[in-house]
C-alpha cells in the first residue's frame, strides 16, 4: 500500500502543521512516511505545498508521480486546482470554500467551485466558518484534517493523538480547541452532501 497526499494553501494557513501531524500519526501507526515541501513564505500569502507519501513498506522518493495522488487537501480552492493534473482518476479533493484573494485577477469563486465539482470525489467545506464558530479562525486546518481523516490510511485515533503531541507545549485549551476542530471536520464530512453557495 502506498497513499499519496498533496497539501496545498498559502503561507499562514497551517499547511506545514498539517503535514507534521499526518507524519506523526502515520509513524505512530507503524507506517513509512516521506515528505517534501515547497513554500514561498518570504511573504505571508505565498504558495505552500507538501507531498506526503505513506506506505506499509520503505519509500524511496518523496515526490509523487503525476497522476498518482490519492488525496489533495487544500486550505484554498485556487491552490487546489494547480495540483489537479497530479490526481489519480478516483482520487479525492477536499478544500475550504474560503478564498485567499492575494492577486488582482483572482478568478470568480463560483467558477472555482464549478471546476472542483467536475471531479467525482470532491468535498468543499466552509472550514473558516466552522473555525470561527469554535472561536478561533486559526484552526481551519484542523477542520479540514477532520474532514479528510476518513480518507487517510491512518487510524483516526492516531491523528487525534498526533494533534495532542504536536501541541504538547501549548495550553490544554489550545490542544482541546484543535481536537474540537478536528472532530467538527469529521462531522461535516459525514454530513456533506453538496456545497451550497
Amino acid at each position: 500500500m502506498t497513499f499519496n497526499i498533496i497539501l496545498s494553501g498559502v503561507g499562514g494557513q497551517g499547511i506545514l502543521t498539517l503535514a507534521s501531524i499526518i507524519d506523526i500519526a502515520a509513524l505512530n501507526d507503524n507506517l513509512f512516511v516521506k515528505q517534501s515541501e515547497v513554500h514561498g513564505m518570504s511573504q505571508r500569502g505565498g504558495a505552500v505545498q507538501c507531498h506526503i507519501r505513506i506506505a506499509d513498506k520503505q519509500i524511496y522518493s518523496d515526490l509523487i508521480p503525476e497522476g498518482e495522488t490519492d488525496l489533495i487537501l487544500s486550505a484554498e480552492p485556487m491552490e487546489l486546482l494547480r495540483h489537479i493534473p497530479s490526481l489519480r482518476k478516483k482520487g479525492w479533493i477536499i478544500t475550504d470554500s474560503s478564498t485567499f484573494e492575494n492577486i488582482v485577477n483572482y478568478p470568480d469563486k463560483h467558477e472555482l467551485y464549478k471546476q472542483i465539482k467536475t471531479h467525482w470525489h470532491h468535498m468543499i467545506i466552509n472550514a473558516k466558518s466552522c473555525a470561527k464558530d469554535l472561536g478561533n479562525s486559526k484552526i481551519c486546518n484542523m477542520v479540514l484534517l477532520g474532514a479528510a481523516s476518513s480518507k487517510l490510511p491512518v487510524k483516526e485515533e492516531k491523528i487525534e493523538a498526533a494533534i495532542n503531541y504536536f501541541f504538547r507545549e501549548k495550553s490544554e485549551k489550545v490542544r482541546q480547541k484543535n481536537i474540537e476542530a478536528f472532530r467538527l471536520g469529521q462531522k461535516k464530512a459525514k454530513d456533506f452532501t453538496e456545497f451550497v453557495y
